[in-house]
């Protein structure tokens, strides 16, 4: 798909907010709200080690991942050395390296700085990630990183908002409750990616991770088995479709 290259700053403005609202209005149809109801239950685990609310808000910014801000919690509940949490939580984040590298393809711009390439990749959530993955190829090349920031700053604010409401409620949003709520983002990644599978290779790789997380985990552990299951279902998944192309001259 050929870029279009606006004709005046005018134009560029306009098109950058016009794409950034588009962006926003994505968002909140549905996306923002799952993963915003995902850490409201990070509220009370932040009340539970003794945080202020203003730490349990910082903590979904900064760290922006809601397991990552369950080991921190659980971490400190636990008495853990902070050397040995900074180390597992960077472990449980490593899951988020091939989602950055595949997106930032779609993101790259010509003269584009380092500080905006590390923005993009603080924004990178799994929900985030599925979601523009699938919206990104069909949109112009230069409407495309505002639509990302647009996107993500609002799943961002909302996300940062419910965990003070978590906190608010603490003690009254019961374990179990607060548990399922952060299942509703794996659910709801697993529904965007079978929304854009597009061929057969795209059910091959959704497939193979059905079937390999399970042993992944268990040979893994936790810290490690989203990343095998990346990497070995994805290779696989790859393989089988360039020895399709080579054989047949489609990837159907």
């Amino acid at each position: 798909m050929s870029s279009i290259t606006p004709s005046s700053d005018d134009e560029i403005a306009g098109n950058h907010w016009g794409a950034a609202f588009d962006g926003i209005k994505d968002a909140l149809r549905l996306p923002a709200w799952v993963v915003a109801a995902a850490l409201i239950g990070v509220g009370p685990l932040a009340q539970a080690v003794g945080h202020p609310i203003g730490a349990a808000m910082a903590s979904t910014v900064f760290v922006w991942a809601g397991p990552a801000q369950v080991l921190f919690y659980g971490g400190l509940g636990a008495g853990m050395a902070y050397p040995a949490l900074a180390f597992v939580i960077g472990l449980s984040s490593m899951r988020f390296l091939p989602m950055t590298m595949t997106i930032m393809q779609m993101l790259r711009r010509p003269k584009q700085s380092i500080l905006t390439q590390f923005a993009i990749a603080h924004f990178v959530t799994v929900t985030v990630w599925a979601e523009c993955l699938r919206r990104l190829p069909d949109m112009r090349e230069v409407d495309r990183v505002p639509y990302f920031f647009g996107f993500g700053i609002t799943c961002l604010v909302l996300s940062t908002f419910t965990t003070a409401f978590g906190y608010v409620l603490a003690g009254a949003v019961p374990t179990h409750f607060a548990a399922g709520l952060l299942f509703l983002t794996p659910v709801f990644f697993t529904c965007s990616i079978c929304a854009g599978a597009r061929d057969m290779p795209d059910w091959l790789a959704i497939g193979m991770g059905a079937v390999l997380e399970p042993l992944a985990l268990h040979v893994a552990g936790p810290e490690f088995d989203l990343l095998v299951t990346g990497l070995v279902g994805g290779t696989v998944a790859f393989m089988i479709k360039m020895n399709r192309r080579r054989t047949t001259g489609t990837l159907r």
